[in-house]
């Protein structure tokens, strides 16, 4: 497959919370896989890239919010990645992320995958983005596919889970008989034991134009529908009686390790 193009990843998400209340869903859902670097340098894309579009990409989003003028979300990524001792990620970097759709974006987390130019992982970045406008990331360095990772949960995500304990992170990607699938894999766990597992996870194809318009199809307000959802399990959490946690400060430093 040409790494110069786009990807859409047609998957689900999943959602377990263990204690002190069983809850769990599962959703369909669309995503974005791109080849940032690639991009830099291909030509026009089926997908709106910095442009209006029902379903779009804009480097904004991302990061500190720099312009594509600026260098976008990858020249974030880079600075970022140097500051903390990463001078090896000269490959690609594939970004798997929600899109803007309809102009509103809202993405819990996005996930950067950072190679070597040998095609090895060098780092990723786990960009989390809570619904309180705050944003944090954690930096994986050394990471590789089916090996567990670890960082201290220091960022407030839900007000139904206080801010402790660590994540284990996993991902996957492989290429099967000519399709690739893509799995990313979060599970929380406190000094009580596992808490809450999570995963994204799909089967990547071209982002054609043939395939956005399956997409606006099936999930026409694909990001309005993640807010809804959010909105939804907090209501059945709250019923259920599990505890509620104010928000705390957001962390002093930007990224965690």
């Amino acid at each position: 497959m040409n790494p110069a193009t786009a990807l859409i990843g047609w998957g689900q998400v999943r959602h377990t919370r263990h204690r002190p209340a069983r809850h769990a869903f599962a959703y369909p859902t669309a995503f974005l896989m791109l080849p940032m670097r690639s991009l830099r340098s291909a030509g026009p894309q089926a997908l709106a890239i910095n442009r209006p579009g029902w379903f779009a990409f804009h480097d904004t989003d991302h990061g500190d919010g720099r312009s594509a003028a600026q260098g976008g979300a990858l020249a974030w990524l880079d600075a970022l990645l140097v500051r903390e001792g990463i001078d090896d990620a000269n490959g690609e970097v594939w970004l798997q992320a929600f899109p803007r759709v309809l102009g509103h974006a809202f993405k819990p987390v996005s996930f950067w995958y950072a190679h070597r130019p040998n095609g090895e992982l060098a780092a990723i970045v786990a960009e989390v983005n809570n619904t309180f406008g705050e944003r944090h990331c954690y930096l994986l360095p050394h990471p590789q596919y089916g090996h567990t990772l670890r960082a201290d949960k220091v960022f407030h995500v839900s007000p139904f889970c206080d801010v402790q304990g660590e994540y284990q992170f996993r991902f996957m990607r492989v290429n099967h008989a000519g399709v690739q699938r893509i799995v990313a894999r979060v599970d929380h766990a406190d000094a009580g034991g596992p808490l809450i597992d999570t995963s994204w996870s799909g089967q990547l194809e071209p982002a054609t134009a043939q395939a956005l318009r399956r997409v606006v199809w099936r999930y026409p307000l694909l990001t309005l529908g993640v807010v809804a959802r959010i909105h939804l399990h907090a209501l059945l959490l709250w019923l259920k009686k599990v505890p509620f946690w104010r928000k705390p400060e957001p962390p002093r430093d930007f990224v965690t390790r």
